[in-house]
């Protein structure tokens, strides 16, 4: 009998201790929750950018603290058009108009974090668009450089970026398949538009050992996203992933 009594006080006492393990990750879990929602947010769109960069970011491989850091403070609902203001923080690309599109948050991210920008950078974009990129690359760099071949597109997030107060941004109504080498050389170049090829004034346009990250392809077809890095004249290519951008116009359609 004294052999089974101590048998049961054993498996008491065990039971007792997972009860207890098990109570202390509830009450941790508890915790967290708590903490997420007691952040004061001034706005909803701030919670909005605030589950953004949480939940669309962190949990996929966007870990570069500086780039979260970026995307967590660019008023993204304020480069959108009104009647999609609401939309603006869900991981989708969203219409702009003159058949052109936002990118999703999480390849702006990605872009950012591949091109492997940071402070004292100077940065060239092509494709300004709404003006969503170089408000996140203004965030980490000293000097932004963006080009926008539909000069409605290119006003309009001028206007805006001064809005935000973005002082380290110049946009320019160009063909950036030429880049912008008065301007340069460049840490690192952006291209948000799918190209067929690789404008060759863009890799002279790169500094050594600058990075190029670029959609191939084109809408018809599948488009990567690439990482070009120029070392000592010679230029090495990277895949990250495939993507689907709007197509680049212009010169390098000839």
């Amino acid at each position: 009998m004294r052999k089974v009594s101590y048998k049961i006080i054993g498996f008491v006492l065990v039971l007792i201790v997972i009860i207890l393990v098990a109570f202390n990750f509830f009450i941790k879990d508890r915790d967290r929750g708590q903490e997420v929602r007691m952040i004061d947010f001034p706005d909803k769109f701030s919670q909005l950018r605030y589950e953004m960069v949480e939940e669309q970011l962190k949990k996929r491989d966007i870990d570069n603290e500086i780039v979260l850091q970026a995307m967590g403070n660019v008023e993204r609902h304020k480069l959108v058009p009104e009647d999609i203001i609401n939309k603006a923080y869900i991981d989708f690309p969203l219409p702009i108009g003159y058949g052109q599109t936002i990118s999703q948050p999480y390849i702006v991210a990605l872009m950012t974090q591949a091109a492997g920008v940071k402070k004292g950078d100077k940065v060239l974009e092509i494709g300004t668009g709404s003006g969503y990129q170089a408000a996140v690359l203004a965030e980490i760099v000293e000097q932004v450089y963006s080009i926008e071949i539909v000069k409605e597109l290119a006003a309009t997030a001028s206007q805006n970026l001064a809005a935000l107060g973005y002082e380290n941004i110049e946009v320019k109504n160009a063909d950036g398949y030429y880049g912008w080498a008065e301007a340069g050389p460049f840490d690192a170049i952006l291209v948000t538009a799918a190209a067929n090829h690789v404008p060759p004034l863009l890799i002279d346009q790169l500094k050594d050992g600058g990075r190029l990250v670029i959609p191939l392809g084109n809408i018809f077809r599948f488009q990567t996203l690439n990482l070009i890095t120029k070392k000592d004249n010679e230029v090495t290519t990277e895949y990250i992933t495939g993507v689907t951008f709007v197509e680049m116009t212009g010169q390098v359609k000839e």
